[in-house]
């Protein structure tokens, strides 16, 4: 079979990662017989520049017509905050409805942790994040009072808000919020994805995430979708933590988990924690998933502008999202080879990241990665 891959390097360092791990994969290609049909997409901060268009509908439409997308990174210093991220990275995640954010937290042998007296064998755990729900769903407004002033009921909202009402005649006030959803049909089919994530590699344990404490109505129905679900699965151990918590936890005591689900804007901050204590966003790869569709991997680092074009960006992230992308397809061995190749050339220490280091360019560590693929 040959894999169709829609291949988006995105902006600054972008381009540089993916060309690594474009380079791993077709080392794989030639030891494991897996084939690949490469399709580039320009879509990016430049391209926005030179068209005012993001990501054209009529691209969505072709790419849907892929088996998967290998994206770079997203950001460009002269396009404004949120364009780009909400135009091209979100929209992308929810037109393919990629309602799962898988994030392997891996410490690879020879990488040093921040956490004291923790080694690779303490640090070996995945996070299931919702994809596309919570306060991601772009459901918020701001206004301010004195361009409502015939407007009674804003008044009185700000007032219920503890804004003082004389204050409101004579100087502005202004007022923002964000409301968060989680539908039960999206809790449950990622929590599902979890526990059958779970199963699938021999684990035992499943960490559910919430604020059901504080934020009762919303992450209440989280915690019974997640308690409903797991009555389907005997055999898995569960536990409920505090967001809050797990994050005392996740650098406590690392080794305690095996899988953790969580909503969407806690796991984005959580992974965040994770990729450090696994040594650095250039080890931190990611996977947006749909189990039925159209699925996207990518490193979970940003563009660095200021970094592009300078060889000096660590492509292991983004050639570790090769690595879930075959295990995705279920290309295993494959996968498997690109793990061990990755974790060699760590342990050997001759051709390192700078970001871990060593002196070692981009192009010289996916050189160094996919001859140990080529040698196995």
């Amino acid at each position: 079979m040959t894999y169709r891959i829609a291949v988006i390097p995105g902006d600054g360092v972008g381009p540089e990662v993916i060309r690594e791990g474009l380079k791993v994969l077709d080392s794989v290609a030639e030891v494991y017989n897996v084939k690949f049909d490469f399709r580039f997409y320009p879509y990016g901060g430049g391209y926005y520049l030179k068209t005012g268009e993001v990501l054209p509908d009529e691209a969505l439409k072709e790419i849907g017509g892929m088996d998967a997308i290998y994206f770079g990174a997203v950001g460009h210093p002269e396009v404004p905050p949120g364009v780009l991220e909400r135009g091209l990275l979100l929209k992308l995640r929810f037109y393919f409805d990629q309602y799962v954010n898988l994030r392997p937290v891996t410490l690879y042998p020879g990488v040093e942790t921040p956490l004291k007296g923790k080694g690779s064998q303490d640090i070996n755990f995945y996070v299931v994040r919702e994809n596309t729900e919570d306060f991601y769903v772009g459901l918020g407004c701001r206004f301010r009072s004195d361009r409502y002033k015939a407007n009674l009921n804003v008044k009185r909202r700000l007032y219920s808000l503890r804004f003082n009402v004389e204050t409101l005649a004579d100087k502005p006030e202004e007022l923002a919020y964000q409301i968060g959803v989680i539908t039960r049909r999206g809790a449950e089919r990622v929590i599902r994805y979890a526990f059958d994530f779970c199963r699938r590699r021999g684990l035992k344990r499943v960490s559910s995430v919430d604020k059901a404490n504080v934020l009762s109505e919303i992450y209440g129905l989280w915690r019974d979708v997640f308690n409903e679900v797991s009555k389907d699965y005997p055999e898995i151990e569960t536990e409920f933590t505090f967001v809050d918590a797990m994050a005392m936890w996740f650098v406590k005591n690392p080794e305690r988990f095996q899988v953790v689900v969580a909503p969407n804007m806690f796991g984005d901050i959580l992974t965040d924690l994770g990729a450090i204590i696994q040594g650095g966003m250039g080890l931190a790869p990611s996977g947006n998933i749909n189990p039925e569709g159209v699925s996207m991997f990518e490193p979970i680092h940003g563009s660095a502008p200021k970094y592009a074009g300078k060889g000096l960006a660590n492509p292991i992230a983004a050639i570790l999202a090769g690595k879930l992308m075959l295990e995705h397809f279920g290309e295993n061995e494959a996968a498997q080879a690109i793990d061990n190749a990755v974790k060699k050339v760590l342990v050997e220490g001759k051709v390192r990241p700078r970001d871990l280091g060593g002196k070692a360019s981009t192009s010289e560590v996916g050189d160094a990665v996919a001859e140990k693929i080529s040698k196995q």
